[in-house]
């Protein structure tokens, strides 16, 4: 049976898939509709434009992490170690002994 607190982290890739989306398209609106007004604050929607474009990306980056229970860094390498494992690559790094230390 699940704790708490696994309940609470395991449902939070829903509210970064959320974030993605609505940033997505509030970034897609913004594009679509132009820019009507003074040209010299132009640069500055373009700015905003592309920030919530990258800002979708990044939240949505999150929520595949989150969803596939990659929740520290360790997990992260975890995963590339054995992506390589069964690719046949060779590790990156020399396995170290602990007793040479």
């Amino acid at each position: 049976m699940e704790s708490d607190t696994d309940a609470g982290v395991n449902g939070t890739h829903w509210w970064w898939a959320l974030a993605s989306t609505g940033q997505l398209g509030w970034g897609i609106s913004s594009f679509r509709r132009g820019y009507a007004g003074d040209s010299r604050l132009m640069p500055v929607k373009a700015f905003g434009v592309a920030s919530l474009f990258v800002g979708s990306a990044a939240s949505a980056s999150l929520a595949f992490l989150q969803a596939s229970g990659i929740r520290k860094v360790e997990d992260l390498l975890e995963v590339g170690a054995n992506i390589r494992t069964r690719l046949g690559i060779p590790s990156r790094t020399p396995h170290k002994k602990t007793d040479d230390l």
